[in-house]
């Protein structure tokens, strides 16, 4: 009989790691309960990628996906070719990204304040009316909005005694939008960012005050701190979504106005146009596989800055 040299001197040998194995009769119920999901994502996200076959078509409806003819880039080239293409993509980016600044700061700052009232039934109240807006649709906004600035009978003109038609006036839809993006939308970031401050220790908060902290000094070091891996996921989602824009934004609080064209038209409301005017599906399926990879790209990209900065902060 051989007796290993590890034996002989007194050491145990390291036991194998055992052979993991797929499927386990205990898992048997977790798969089960997995299964609707997995199959809705099968069927209602990866199964209509065939179509985006046809952003290199010449798209036949008669003909269908696999029977019309192939053009390769041709999509691209038309949907990029045009006087406005520059126009659509500066709208979109710079107003994603101030929608990403605006909405973070002020969301932040709402639920600062928020963790800081002693009366908690106010404060449910408050988140209350910050949520509010989140569940209104375009439309409704849009008639909100238009209350406000409607030429004859709006509550601006009507305040101040003139007849202005808002709907004509390029220079103030910028930052009107913005507004209306930020009144609508950060009401549900505060209510998030809530809840992960109120999951902090209070015991940080007891110690910062015996050493003199001030409210102000304590938000700084010890709140924004712990809000910094719910910030960078929230950027890292946001980036991916920096070449789309709201259609409903920039299409229905608009009032599809075309005075306004040139700095509230963005890419998709530019595709809705051609594809309801042109009935050029292809072009609107290029559009929507650019944005689409150009997201993917970009959550990429600042995951692995986010990764460098602060590996903790990093969706993966």
């Amino acid at each position: 009989m051989q007796v290993s040299a590890l034996s002989f001197s007194g050491v145990n040998p390291v036991p194998a790691a055992p052979k993991r194995r797929f499927f386990k009769r205990e898992d048997a119920p977790l798969y089960l309960m997995a299964l609707p999901g997995a199959a809705a994502l099968v069927i209602f996200s990866y199964l209509p990628m065939v179509g985006l076959l046809i952003a290199f078509q010449d798209f036949n409806v008669t003909k269908g996906v696999f029977g019309s003819s192939f053009v390769g880039m041709a999509n691209f080239k038309f949907l990029f070719s045009t006087t406005d293409a520059f126009t659509i993509t500066r709208n979109t980016v710079l107003y994603n990204l101030a929608f990403i600044i605006v909405n973070m700061v002020v969301a932040v700052a709402l639920a600062l304040m928020l963790s800081e009232l002693l009366s908690r039934r106010t404060a449910k109240v408050l988140q209350t009316v910050y949520m509010l807006p989140y569940f209104l649709s375009w439309a409704v906004v849009a008639i909100v909005l238009l209350g406000f600035i409607e030429r004859d009978y709006g509550m601006v003109n009507h305040a101040m005694g003139t007849k202005i038609d808002y709907y004509r006036q390029r220079e103030i839809w910028p930052t009107l939008l913005v507004f209306v993006n930020c009144w609508k939308n950060v009401g549900y970031s505060t209510v998030l960012y809530l809840a992960v401050i109120s999951g902090i220790s209070h015991e940080y908060y007891e110690a910062a005050a015996l050493d003199g902290a001030t409210k102000l000094q304590q938000a700084r070091y010890i709140t924004i701190p712990h809000l910094r891996f719910i910030l960078g996921v929230s950027l890292i989602m946001a980036m991916g979504n920096i070449f789309r824009g709201d259609f409903g934004l920039f299409y229905v609080v608009t009032r599809n106005t075309g005075r306004l064209y040139p700095v509230t038209d963005v890419i998709d409301t530019y595709i809705y146009r051609g594809l309801t005017s042109l009935g050029n599906v292809g072009m609107a399926t290029a559009a929507g596989l650019y944005q689409s990879v150009v997201g993917f790209i970009l959550v990429l990209a600042v995951n692995a800055a986010v990764t460098r900065i602060d590996p903790e902060s990093a969706m993966f």
